[in-house]
């Protein structure tokens, strides 16, 4: 079976990684990127905010105002389609990093990592329990042991009911 082809997304005013190097040396421009939140906290450009599409609206309420908004993710293809959401609720002109984050690293050009510049919570993906702690390898192998020797305490206990299949 075919794969099937991505819908062109909305026309957007394009705008090179060198060229938001440049902006961004003068105040009035805010980076705003579509990526995963993991991606995001690994690398993303300096100064720009992390938010989903689904937020927009909540993340604009805590990003500061600018006079030019430019969106990325890791290539702007999804990005692309968050430029007339972003345009219709700023009222600011908006532009896509052609190629996007990608693009940037690429050009060589500088990096932040982090999770300074989050807007949103993370909801993007579920975060495992042990994510984003400080739990020693250790100590998580101890639990898997543990987790995993409940089935051999299962079978010596017999008075509990379950059968393992």
């Amino acid at each position: 079976m075919p794969a099937a082809e991505v819908p062109p997304g909305p026309q957007a005013e394009e705008i090179s990684p060198a060229q938001l190097a440049q902006q961004l040396e003068e105040p009035g421009t805010v980076v705003l990127d579509f990526t995963t939140s993991a991606n995001f906290v690994a690398r993303h450009i300096p100064g720009a905010w992390w938010l989903t599409r689904s937020q927009l609206r909540q993340a604009l309420e805590v990003i500061p105002p600018a006079q030019r908004y430019v969106v990325t993710c890791g290539s702007s293809l999804l990005a692309r389609y968050a430029v007339p959401e972003v345009a219709a609720l700023t009222g600011k002109p908006v532009q896509l990093l052609t190629g996007g984050t990608l693009a940037w690293i690429a050009a060589g050009l500088p990096l932040a990592h982090g999770d300074s510049g989050l807007a949103v919570e993370r909801r993007d993906r579920y975060r495992r329990p042990y994510e984003g702690t400080d739990n020693s390898a250790e100590a998580m192998q101890a639990y898997l042991e543990w987790e995993y020797g409940l089935v051999d305490q299962l079978a010596r206990d017999g008075t509990h009911g379950f059968r393992v299949l």
